[in-house]
């Protein structure tokens, strides 16, 4: 090894040397000393968040449930705005403690945990990210009743990173908010509180239309969960083994969505049965495999 080797050898050991007692004083001058108090004072803002957010819950949805149903949706669309502002609060106060946020820490600081964050957290970040785009964009609110993917429900939950659902069967779903990149988002009442109700009705090919139709008007009419100022619409469609008639109509509460179709379908089977309206066909039914239709 010549005296040209060995020189190089040594200032790339020296630059190494140096690199790493730079970046040891950077940590230094970014993190603040540790003490005692101010880990106290760490987990005192970490427990005062958590109860704080808990109580927003609490108070938003029993708020809600107790002012005139016009206002509801709107009481509990505004939860998520005033959880990220408790989160955003107490985060900033946190690195104030225990960080010296200069305007050169402040941008390490910030380069460190995006590059974290991008390797070890990509689909937790991805899902933050798509929650605060969501915010904006409002594909879904607390209180709508919306489709993701395969799951169908209530919103009744909007966090940092996913957001909850009830299912008619009362199960409560998780989903994170980065489905809204991949998946279709389908929401029956966006914010307001009615959303439409579509029944179905099967018939043979020999009934009278019109007759069918004039009494899922009625049904529709005379039902005490109609709104009765959006519009009560009957189409009808053919199929190999019958006719479909769908009945479609907006309850005054989304949330009575299957109370009133089962209120919608049984004063409808009654009023069919007093006329004598005939079915399809069991055989053709089952020739037909209705189950595709």
């Amino acid at each position: 090894m010549n005296y040209f080797t060995t020189l190089g050898f040594y200032w790339l050991a020296q630059s190494a040397g140096d690199a790493a007692e730079e970046t040891a004083e950077q940590t230094k001058e970014i993190v603040s000393k540790i003490t005692t108090g101010k880990l106290a004072q760490g987990i005192f803002i970490l427990v005062t968040a958590y109860l704080v957010l808990k109580t927003l819950d609490k108070l938003i949805i029993w708020l809600s449930e107790r002012i005139a149903k016009e206002w509801r949706l709107r009481v509990k669309q505004f939860l998520p705005f005033l959880r990220m502002v408790v989160l955003t609060i107490s985060t900033v106060i946190l690195m104030n403690l225990f960080l010296n946020l200069s305007k050169e820490n402040i941008l390490a600081v910030t380069g460190t945990v995006a590059v974290a964050l991008g390797f070890a957290f990509k689909d937790y970040a991805s899902s933050i990210i798509a929650g605060i785009v969501g915010l904006f964009e409002s594909p879904y609110g607390v209180g709508d009743r919306v489709k993701i993917g395969e799951h169908y429900g209530e919103v009744i939950s909007y966090g940092l990173r996913a957001v909850k659902i009830q299912t008619p069967d009362d199960n409560t779903i998780t989903i994170p908010h980065n489905k809204i990149w991949t998946e279709a988002v389908s929401n029956a009442n966006a914010g307001a509180l009615e959303a439409q109700v579509v029944t179905k009705f099967y018939f043979a090919h020999e009934i009278d239309v019109n007759l069918v139709r004039k009494i899922l008007y009625r049904v529709a009419q005379t039902s005490k969960y109609t709104a009765l100022k959006l519009p009560i619409i009957v189409v009808m469609e053919e199929k190999p083994w019958g006719s479909v008639f769908k009945l479609k109509c907006y309850p005054l509460d989304a949330r009575d969505e299957f109370v009133y179709k089962t209120d919608l379908t049984s004063r409808a089977k009654r009023a069919f049965t007093k006329h004598q309206l005939v079915y399809p066909r069991i055989f053709e039914l089952e020739d037909m495999e209705i189950g595709k239709f």
